[in-house]
């Protein structure tokens, strides 16, 4: 979407105001099926942090996903312009990558297509 959904945004901004890490959510972005919950910003970029940093190759990457290492930057008029899922994941045919659920950043303005909340798929 060039711009992005007014209904996305108005999302986004209650999940970074009220620090839930409730509400599912499914988008397709590119083609890509991603499903699982929004979180804020700070709660996505601490645990991203806390991963790298266990990571021999990549510790040293963990710093700039530090929550505090977003303070002064500001989005566009106040509003958020990403969504950060966690417990996520793409969606390919009967199959959730990764089994676990990963972090995912996606662009509210990318976003072709979503629905309230969090698809799966059973063998049933």
């Amino acid at each position: 979407m060039s711009n992005p959904d007014e209904l996305l945004v108005d999302i986004s901004a209650m999940v970074e105001s009220g620090h839930s890490t409730q509400m599912s959510l499914t988008v397709v972005v590119g083609g890509a099926v991603i499903t699982g919950r929004l979180a804020p910003e700070a709660v996505w970029r601490e645990r991203v942090s806390e991963v790298l940093k266990d990571s021999d190759r990549l510790g040293p990457f963990s710093d700039i996903f530090a929550p505090d290492r977003r303070a002064g930057r500001s989005e566009r008029a106040g509003e958020p312009t990403h969504l950060h899922f966690h417990l996520a994941r793409i969606l390919q045919g009967s199959v959730g990558i990764p089994d676990t659920g990963g972090m995912y950043r996606v662009a509210i303005e990318d976003v072709g297509a979503w629905t309230v909340g969090d698809f799966s798929y059973s063998d049933q």
